[in-house]
């Protein structure tokens, strides 16, 4: 390792930013240094992989270790084949396809999902960005007909909370207004996001 003071990269995406360093800061992992890509690549999905392999070239001499706080994130497996590469052998990700996974925990995001495939879902950022990343730049505010196009298979909106705030469960509930599908709130926490980063604080100073 040369050029920096921490052991362990996490490139993350900037929609996870603020529980990232939540988590950090509550376990005193100070061996952790973040770089976030951004947060409005979950309607781009496709700026993932070459943004994240780019990072990898620039830092990869200068950790012991490189996280991917990501899941699949709508890149079509095209991220764990970047990590599959012989010069990224080590490198891991977040278990799961999305963050709605990480933050329910696997098994319990299988389960709410299983029960109804028609379900959009919300976390913190998502509740708090939600009239600019989807009404916004969806187009929908402009064009109120793609409404149904990109969400008329949809018959709710889950709220997964990491915080317990009354104005983002407020903003929650408006989105589902706005999108004419009922509204259920699951209390999701920290927990099981923790859990699953956890294993990145082995490599410490």
């Amino acid at each position: 390792m040369a050029g920096s003071s921490k052991s362990t990269l996490i490139i993350g995406c900037g929609a996870i930013a603020h529980e990232l360093i939540a988590v950090f800061k509550a376990n005193n992992w100070s061996h952790i240094e973040v770089q976030c890509l951004p947060a409005e690549w979950h309607n781009t999905p496709d700026k993932i992989v070459p943004a994240i392999r780019e990072k990898l070239s620039s830092e990869r001499d200068r950790f012991s270790r490189i996280f991917i706080a990501y899941g699949d994130c709508g890149t079509g497996g095209r991220l764990d084949a970047l990590l599959d590469e012989p010069e990224n052998h080590g490198i891991d990700r977040l278990d799961g396809d999305h963050c709605y996974a990480f933050f329910a925990g696997t098994k319990n995001f299988d389960n709410i999902a299983n029960d109804d495939i028609g379900t959009f879902y919300l976390t913190d950022y998502l509740a708090a960005n939600f009239d600019r990343l989807i009404l916004g730049e969806l187009g929908i505010n402009d064009h109120p007909e793609l409404l149904s196009m990109y969400f008329g298979n949809y018959n709710r909106l889950v709220y997964l909370s990491q915080q317990n705030n009354e104005s983002l469960m407020n903003k929650a509930k408006q989105a589902a207004a706005a999108l004419n599908l009922s509204f259920e709130h699951i209390h999701t926490g920290l927990e099981k996001f923790e859990n699953a980063l956890s294993g990145v604080r082995i490599i410490s100073d």
